[in-house]
């Protein structure tokens, strides 16, 4: 059997906007004020009369290829077997490299620890089998977490019948969060041009 590799699904066609996902995490990592583990970009779509709202919800990829590990100088930030990208806070300096190498400007330095700090599918859950905090809170069940290597699992048969979007493919990271139905405005919206471009 496959090693597993866990993604998660976002269907923006459920997404209401509502912040229960921010406030979950929020709650489970009690993550200070002025900062986020996750949380949702608002947009509008169409023009008056025929105008709504469009929600992203944001959170680290996962990247296969992400550009936060090779530039940490101590190894705090690592990948384990799953494909679920960490960071061990007793190795971490705080010099803020993986900070200014996230093209998705997801990850900050923690204000009290100093320690740089982001998403990690809560794998203290996912470790007991449960789901990360921000799944089991969703409203709307916008959000499905598994194994995408599990073919007969949930977020396998969404991949297979869904046609999903990544945040700018063009990086070359390979981003393991997937977007059902997104606004194409919210997904460009980044420092960033390129992986390899200075940041400004």
């Amino acid at each position: 059997m496959a090693e597993k590799r866990y993604a998660m699904v976002i269907d923006l066609n459920r997404c209401i906007g509502c912040h229960a996902c921010s406030v979950a995490c929020k709650a489970e990592f009690d993550v200070p004020v002025g900062v986020w583990r996750s949380w949702v970009t608002y947009g509008e779509r169409g023009t008056y009369p025929d105008a709504s709202l469009s929600f992203l919800p944001r959170l680290c990829n996962h990247c296969e290829n992400a550009p936060c590990i090779p530039v940490c100088p101590t190894g705090a930030t690592y990948q384990r077997d799953d494909g679920v990208v960490v960071i061990k806070e007793e190795r971490c300096i705080g010099c803020g490299y993986c900070v200014e190498a996230c093209p998705y400007e997801m990850r900050y330095l923690h204000p009290e620890t100093k320690v740089a700090s982001k998403c990690d599918f809560c794998v203290h859950r996912v470790d007991q089998g449960l789901e990360p905090a921000c799944v089991q809170t969703c409203l709307g069940t916008a959000r499905i977490f598994g194994d995408i290597n599990d073919p007969n699992s949930e977020i396998s048969n969404v991949l297979k019948k869904e046609k999903v979007h990544q945040i700018r493919p063009d990086f070359g990271t390979d981003p393991r969060v997937f977007y059902v139905d997104p606004d194409p405005a919210l997904l460009d919206v980044f420092k960033r041009t390129a992986p390899q471009e200075e940041v400004v």
